[in-house]
């Protein structure tokens, strides 16, 4: 190969010079001039969906358990997020507590800042319960972030919408428990979380707990005797208030629509099995209202969606209720899936915390993931019969560290024999009258613009900065 061609071949290979032909060499040059890197594609949308309690022992309960609902061994099946390409590991601690809650937790992904276990939207030197402290340690809100630059906001939640979780999209409080009453001594300047949410700019607010938008006239708790904080909300805007999924499904497009549609929490997806709670729309009903409701805002959405019941199936000890709800949250994250554009909206799934909820026990594959422990088939016990104890009992796969399904050791009797199916209380170690939260790292799983950002170990605080950095605040 001559000398001519060898250069060609270099500057082709380059892509930065070039050659002629004629009998004369031409010297590649090397060009200075940088191409531009590609513009950071931006999100329009960001939906943030978060199951409380949703760590990873429920992922993979829940992944088994809706495999086995179609008929599969279980093992095998896939949840629609977990087809993300991008997935970190979170880490949940609180300023002040190992294992937290979900108030500090909602607080590190809405504001960009860990706190102390308990407050809500204030910074980790407020002292909770202290109406001054809070008032001098205000962090930043999401929602009051995503108003003031112009995007509609929608909060949806299973758990009452003054619930730690929704909360922390626009409240600021020393105390969680604030909902709808403040004791008189720290009522001064401090505000309740159910009058900071109609006070505040939204699009959409669904989920539980009319209780603390009431007085006790109307069966609420708030001090004032016959108040009507949503008759307030809807004079101040003219949007929708509504209290069931007909109305809700009826509520004009055009229009801001408030939601509470049960006294409390909503109702778990495993008593609606039974036939309760039908008239409430489920988190999946609520993510398409929130969705078809939102996406017209042409500067674009903030969408926080939680499954507050998964954390309440596991305080109960009740895998089977647990399950139910995180299986209707997958639903919920599937229609998001279907029903954006991933080139322009961002949808990340990750949990507040964890359970102290645990897969155990050598059952074979396929076996019945709210059933007693049967071992592999071919296994050197060879039997088809669920495996015993060492005090000739059977146990279930499911399990947990503490809670109310804690084993009571009769003398007589001894441990009894576990309950299965989705009514069950799983068994426990220690009795507490509520199971508690774990303090291991919980998933986020990430998909759109800024999705590359979910990878590694990361704190929960910097979830907001994802958020921050996918809308294209920071620039």
């Amino acid at each position: 190969m001559n000398r001519l061609i060898l250069s060609c071949v270099a500057a082709s290979a380059l892509a930065l010079g070039a050659c002629s032909a004629g009998g004369s060499e031409t010297v590649a040059s090397v060009s200075t001039v940088q191409p531009a890197a590609p513009a950071k594609q931006k999100a329009k949308n960001v939906i943030l969906f978060i199951g409380d309690g949703m760590g990873i022992s429920t992922i993979t309960a829940a992944r088994i358990y809706a495999g086995q609902k179609q008929g599969q061994t279980g093992e095998e099946y896939v949840l629609p997020f977990e087809t993300f390409d991008n997935v970190a590991l979170v880490k949940t601690y609180n300023t002040n507590a190992q294992v937290p809650d979900s108030a500090g937790t909602a607080t590190a992904m809405h504001s960009g800042k860990k706190t102390r276990i308990g407050v809500l939207g204030v910074g980790p030197d407020a002292v909770r319960g202290n109406c001054d402290s809070a008032l001098a340690n205000p962090l930043p809100l999401m929602g009051e972030e995503a108003t003031k630059r112009g995007l509609a906001l929608g909060i949806v939640s299973t758990a009452r919408i003054t619930h730690a979780t929704p909360a922390s999209v626009y409240a600021r409080s020393a105390d969680r428990n604030w909902e709808g009453y403040i004791e008189p001594e720290e009522e001064r300047n401090c505000t309740d979380i159910a009058t900071q949410l109609v006070q505040s700019d939204f699009d959409v607010a669904l989920g539980g707990g009319t209780g603390g938008f009431f007085g006790s006239a109307q069966g609420g708790r708030r001090l004032e005797e016959t108040a009507d904080l949503p008759a307030q909300w809807v004079a101040r805007t003219g949007g929708s208030y509504v209290t069931d999924k007909a109305a809700l499904d009826s509520a004009p497009m055009d229009k801001p629509v408030l939601g509470l549609f049960s006294s409390s929490h909503m109702t778990y997806m495993a008593e609606r099995a039974n036939g309760e709670g039908l008239n409430e729309p489920t988190l999946t009903d609520m993510t398409r209202q929130a969705i078809a409701r939102l996406k017209s805002d042409p500067d674009g959405y903030y969408l926080m969606v939680e499954s507050g019941r998964i954390d309440h199936g596991h305080h109960a000890g009740k895998a089977g209720f647990a399950l139910e709800e995180t299986l209707e949250f997958a639903r919920a994250i599937q229609y998001a899936i279907d029903n954006t554009d991933p080139s322009e909206t961002l949808i990340m799934v990750t949990a507040d915390h964890s359970h102290v909820f645990t897969i155990s026990g050598y059952p074979r594959r396929g076996n019945d993931i709210l059933g007693l422990v049967v071992p592999p088939e071919g296994d050197i016990s060879n039997t088809e019969e669920p495996v015993k104890a060492q005090d000739g009992k059977p146990y279930t796969t499911l399990g947990y560290w503490n809670g109310p399904g804690a084993i009571e050791h009769d003398h007589e009797e001894g441990r009894p024999v576990p309950e299965t199916g989705v009514d069950a209380r799983q068994q426990a170690a220690i009795p507490l009258y509520s199971e508690t939260h774990a303090g291991e790292d919980v998933a986020l799983y990430a998909q759109g613009p800024g999705a590359e950002k979910a990878r590694g170990v990361i704190e929960q605080n910097v979830i907001y900065d994802i958020i921050v950095s996918a809308f294209g605040w920071e620039d």
